[in-house]
């Protein structure tokens, strides 16, 4: 298969895990350049209290000015439903882009609705700087990443492969974790199945990075895998298994699981890439609709 970028460049990949959501956000280093991009930070909070903090966020910027990188892209592998995005203010304080899929529109529309924002909020994406359609390649200093469109999670979701690297955002998780769901609104199982081919049909030795982990069976927490172990052994999809099993399996999981405890918060939030809705007076403030999800 033919692919827009050199694969076979090797970028620096360092993964910052963050307990609180078991998100795991990507430092990825150009070593030819000493140029990065992040890939799915977090904002903390203290959902309960109503009170955002930068912790992790902080140790991310402190590890950018330690080495004297240059921070090119800030992407979103897609709206997360449990985290929020720090992308704003880690552009206030080292610059670079924030990336996120096109489809981003649909997302904006959808949850635009659900939270009954105004005509003064915008649904065309204009919160990012970038809106990256499939295929789309982009330059982390020297280095050639490209977007590869995956949705079935959400409508928006892309995995971004720089290198020999792939950052997978909520299609898979690792392969004893198996897949993402696939029932928010806008989602479906068999356009998830569908992406997962996609990115499974990259070169075997491609290195995965997952989005979350969670440490299944009382695990260590683990995010790197590769597209063989991935296909030989990840319990949803691996072994050869068919997409009606697939739909089948994830259709039945979808219905058992609990919303995401920040998915009210998050949504907000990372529809605006990153920036925290305000009131009448121009005060930071998150609603809550009643039976709206």
């Amino acid at each position: 298969m033919d692919y827009p970028v050199n694969l076979n460049v090797k970028p620096e990949v360092t993964g910052f895990f963050d307990e609180a959501t078991n998100t795991i956000t990507y430092l990825v280093v150009d070593p030819q350049t000493n140029h990065c991009a992040i890939i799915d930070s977090v904002m903390d909070i203290d959902y309960a209290a109503g009170r955002i903090t930068y912790d992790h966020a902080d140790a991310l910027i402190a590890e950018i000015e330690a080495r004297d990188l240059t921070l090119d892209w800030i992407i979103e592998t897609h709206v997360h439903a449990d985290h929020l995005s720090a992308a704003p203010y880690i552009q206030q304080r080292l610059g670079g882009k924030i990336g996120v899929g096109e489809k981003i529109m649909v997302v904006q529309e959808t949850f635009g609705k659900i939270f009954n924002e105004g005509t003064e909020f915008e649904r065309d994406g204009s919160q990012f700087d970038a809106l990256f359609k499939d295929g789309d390649t982009y330059k982390v200093g020297s280095m050639e990443g490209f977007a590869m469109y995956t949705p079935g999670h959400t409508p928006a979701c892309m995995v971004h492969v720089i290198g020999d690297a792939a950052f997978a955002g909520d299609t898979l998780f690792m392969p004893d974790g198996g897949s993402a769901r696939a029932d928010f609104p806008g989602g479906d199982a068999g356009e998830l199945y569908d992406s997962i081919q996609k990115v499974l049909s990259l070169p075997d030795d491609m290195r995965l990075f997952m989005c979350h982990d969670y440490g299944p069976n009382g695990r260590v927490i683990q995010w790197e895998t590769t597209v063989a172990e991935q296909k030989a052994k990840n319990i949803h999809v691996g072994g050869g298994k068919t997409r009606e099993e697939f739909i089948r399996f994830r259709t039945e999981r979808d219905a058992q699981l609990a919303m995401p405890k920040l998915i009210i918060p998050s949504l907000q939030v990372n529809m605006r890439a990153g920036r925290l809705p305000t009131d009448k007076d121009g005060n930071p403030m998150l609603k809550v609709p009643v039976n709206g999800i």
